[in-house]
């Protein structure tokens, strides 16, 4: 099989690039700007990629059995679709958002849960649209947001051969086929033992296509092994404390894990090489001792 390219603005995407790091955001700001700057700090300062946020209509995401269901937040006790709205970021927040990765410069985009929010999205120059796996069925949204042009990158948590068939169909007829697929499980925390990471060679087998990791488990390491085994992407939660208050912090990495992550990611890459058989410099010269030239 041809060797799949895509590109992610000045990023080349393959099986011989490096490996590109999304540290997902979410909604682990929290509904607050600080908490917002100090994770894309965070993300510059350990050398990651990217930045990703959530965006939702959540009149159109909250099922009808919990719009009215009663939650203590932060904010007070609330309804749970009255707490989604006090979650979701706007016009305002965006823009600033939009402005302070500029100024890092650190690029930024977000997973998109309803055609609004793809609108709303592109109102920024993202580089791609995430598609989260809980919508990987939804036809009308997967056609809307591959006729945009953009990269797309589509979450395969929960779904099975046929669901993922269908939504590269899709993906292959409205695209110019730029998108990945994203191995994940959709538990939060994954158990080591539903990981399945081969799965990621058994994506790139079936679609030809370039596969990423997106991680839910506790720890490390099976993020990096799945850099070993294939995957261009990885994403991953970032907090800046597990203890703080939200449903994604305790499933997370926070900062001193991001900076181990992407050096141990890194050394890796470094170790692999692009497997060329080659002489290396210092090769040559226990060459010349041991053989004469």
């Amino acid at each position: 099989m041809a060797n799949k390219i895509v590109k992610i603005l000045n990023h080349t995407i393959s099986d011989n690039s490096p490996v590109y790091l999304i540290a997902e955001i979410g909604i682990n700001h929290n509904s607050d700007l600080t908490i917002t700057k100090k994770l894309i700090d965070a993300a510059f300062a350990c050398n990651w990629n990217c930045v990703k946020f959530q965006k939702r209509t959540p009149s159109i995401c909250v099922p009808e059995h919990q719009k009215g269901v009663m939650r203590d937040t932060p904010w007070g006790r609330m309804t749970y679709l009255d707490y989604r709205y006090k979650l979701e970021f706007g016009q305002l927040e965006y823009s600033y958002i939009d402005h302070y990765c500029k100024e890092k410069p650190i690029e930024w985009s977000a997973s998109v849960w309803d055609i609004p929010s793809i609108d709303f999205i592109l109102n920024y120059d993202v580089p791609f649209l995430k598609i989260p796996s809980s919508k990987l069925t939804e036809k009308e949204l997967l056609i809307h947001a591959a006729k945009t042009n953009k990269l797309i990158i589509l979450s395969t948590g929960m779904s099975n051969y046929d669901e993922i068939d269908e939504a590269v169909n899709i993906l292959e007829k409205h695209t110019n086929g730029d998108y990945i697929l994203m191995h994940t499980n959709s538990t939060y925390p994954t158990p080591p033992q539903e990981l399945n990471l081969k799965i990621i060679q058994s994506l790139k087998d079936r679609y030809n296509c370039i596969v990423g990791y997106s991680g839910h488990e506790y720890g490390l390491e099976p993020t990096v092994t799945s850099v070993l085994l294939g995957a261009r992407i990885i994403e991953r939660h970032i907090t800046l404390d597990h203890s703080m208050w939200g449903s994604d912090h305790f499933a997370s990495i926070e900062v001193t894990g991001m900076d181990i992550l992407c050096r141990r990611i890194r050394e890796l890459e470094t170790v692999l090489g692009d497997g060329v058989k080659r002489l290396t410099e210092n090769e040559l010269s226990v060459r010349k001792k041991l053989r004469g030239h």
